[in-house]
């Protein structure tokens, strides 16, 4: 599949108080945004864009409990079928004995699930190199860009302009 360049323009702003203001704005004119980049999340942010909830933590149950099955199911058959070894006058099948061994592998199965979950939706990975608009957007400067293809670029740039940005163009 090959790579399409794309026309963005954006704006810079100096703080997410603005920034919020901007997004609003451009929902009040119909701009059609592409993204919005910050250096840290911005409260408030994804209702005015009309994001969804991540289903991430979905995704960390069915991992949790995979681990849960996995421990618990593992050890069962250890422990009554493949070696039966009473230790501690205890029985074969001990479920309490079985809680701190169930308990860690529901915690590694479900942050290593999540973590390479997260990193196969966002598109990142080693080998992988991401285009980006400017080095500022991951210090201390927030962004809107818009794809030049779905809005009007003298319209998207007065916009920018009006709103406080220091404006940028930029073929990614």
């Amino acid at each position: 599949m090959a790579h399409q360049d794309k026309e963005v323009i954006y704006g810079l702003y100096d703080d997410e108080t603005d920034l919020l203001k901007a997004v609003k704005e451009a929902k009040d004119q119909h701009l059609e945004i592409m993204d919005v980049y910050s250096p840290f999340p911005v409260h408030g942010l994804d209702p005015i864009l009309g994001l969804a909830e991540s289903r991430l933590h979905i995704a960390g149950f069915v991992y949790g409990a995979i681990g849960t099955l996995t421990a618990f199911l593992g050890m069962t058959w250890i422990f009554t079928k493949d070696w039966p070894i009473i230790f501690g006058g205890k029985p074969y099948w001990s479920v309490p004995a079985f809680i701190p061994i169930t308990f860690e592998l529901t915690v590694l199965f479900s942050c290593v699930g999540m973590v390479i979950t997260f990193y196969i939706v966002s598109g990142l990975g080693p080998g992988v190199t991401n285009d980006y608009l400017d080095d500022r957007i991951t210090d201390d400067k927030f962004c809107i860009a818009f794809d030049m293809s779905e809005v009007d670029g003298a319209a998207a740039k007065s916009f920018l302009s009006d709103t406080g940005a220091d404006v940028n163009q930029k073929i990614i």
